[in-house]
């Protein structure tokens, strides 16, 4: 079972920035942001692939939060940027089954709460 350690989630004023990070203690795969709000379902958010192609699940974050990873140090990072008070949730990584980015997700972090707002 791969672990995985969310951290960086906090308040933030609209229109801010924050760092999300997430260690795995394997990340020979696709990694993923999830999040679930108050009341909601948890959605995908963004995938990058074990070689470092993107993809953006949601519309709304598009060009907003931008995903990267760091082999060597076998972990990922979530950078969001003119955050709204629609982006507070929790915010969870995920570990692909595959190196690619095939909606297929088998571990997941304890999640890390985001909270937006003046």
């Amino acid at each position: 079972q791969v672990q995985l350690v969310e951290t960086g989630g906090g308040v933030v004023q609209p229109g801010g920035s924050l760092r999300l990070s997430c260690a795995a203690s394997d990340s020979r795969y696709a990694m993923a942001w999830f999040r679930q709000a108050p009341g909601k379902e948890r959605e995908g958010v963004i995938c990058i692939s074990f070689n470092g192609g993107t993809t953006t699940y949601l519309d709304s974050v598009k060009g907003r939060f931008f995903i990267s990873r760091d082999n060597a140090k076998k972990s990922v990072y979530l950078q969001m940027e003119s955050l709204n008070v629609e982006d507070t949730a929790v915010y969870y990584c995920a570990k692909g089954r595959t190196i690619d980015c095939d909606h297929t997700y088998d571990s997941w972090g304890q999640g890390t709460q985001v909270t937006v707002s003046s």
